[in-house]
């Protein structure tokens, strides 16, 4: 049967709670944009990458803080408050960390994935989000990162609803680009509601939500083509999707880049 979008008030409620759950962004080890770690990096060796995860799975800081130095984008103190927070929000919440694929200019890159889980107004809530990043060592301790790419989905529900997050990691100054979250199966009339807003410097920084709108959609997602700035730097993209089968709250970092190279890092 199909379902009714949800009404201004009940939206308004629903977004408020939803959006408390998910900071943005949500990951621990996010770098402010411009952090650069030089060329040629190699990738953290193994050992450090395990005492890393082990390091972000303790009930306690010190592992974490005896394992961080200050560097090219990377202060110790507001990773361990997001880390902090994100274990508020996520008691459960549980890192991996594992060595990605060389980039060109050869750096080595790491792959951090969370996961976790809040139960809010009665509703289960499910986090998986991911960040691709370059990390600087000096052997023993980490102490520089440059974030290439990073994205979170929320969900509500008894069971996933499969979406797709098409946003590109990487545009060039001034492109323009799409901006789409898409629901992976039919419809099958039933109604969906939803809105995107961009996340400001100050907002990502603050680890806060923007405020959105909910309005009913017309086809089977959210969809919006936007323009990336003259400057480069980074955009942050926060979408909510409210389905019959339930809600759906993602987050995207963007990559402004003026070197066309740069896309495909």
């Amino acid at each position: 049967m199909p379902c009714r979008p949800p009404s201004r008030s009940r939206s308004a409620l629903l977004l408020a709670g939803l959006m408390a759950v998910l900071g943005v962004p949500v990951l621990a080890l996010a770098a402010p944009a411009g952090a650069a770690v030089p060329q040629g990096t190699p990738a953290p060796s193994p050992v450090l990458l395990q005492a890393l995860e082990s390091a972000l799975n303790a009930r306690d800081d010190a592992a974490l803080v005896a394992l961080l130095r200050s560097g090219p984008g990377l202060d110790p103190a507001e990773l361990r408050q997001r880390r902090q927070l994100l274990r508020q929000q996520f008691p459960d919440a549980t890192w991996r960390v594992r060595a990605g694929t060389p980039l060109q200019d050869g750096r080595g890159t790491v792959n951090l994935q969370v996961s976790g889980t809040r139960v809010l107004g009665g509703s289960t809530y499910r986090l998986d989000a991911q960040q691709t990043m370059v990390l600087l060592s000096d052997g023993s301790h980490l102490a520089g990162q440059t974030l290439l790419t990073e994205s979170s989905l929320l969900r509500s529900g008894e069971k996933a609803l499969p979406v797709l997050l098409q946003i590109p990691d990487a545009v060039l100054t001034g492109q323009r680009y799409d901006v789409d979250l898409i629901v992976d199966e039919p419809l099958n009339g039933a109604l969906v509601a939803g809105g995107i807003a961009a996340v400001s410097p100050q907002q990502v920084a603050a680890m806060e939500s923007p405020p959105l709108e909910l309005g009913a959609l017309g086809g089977g997602g959210l969809f919006k083509t936007v323009r990336a700035p003259q400057t480069p730097g980074s955009q942050t993209w926060a979408m909510l999707l409210v389905h019959p089968q339930g809600v759906v709250s993602a987050t995207k970092r963007v990559r402004v880049v003026t070197d066309r190279r740069a896309l495909d890092p």
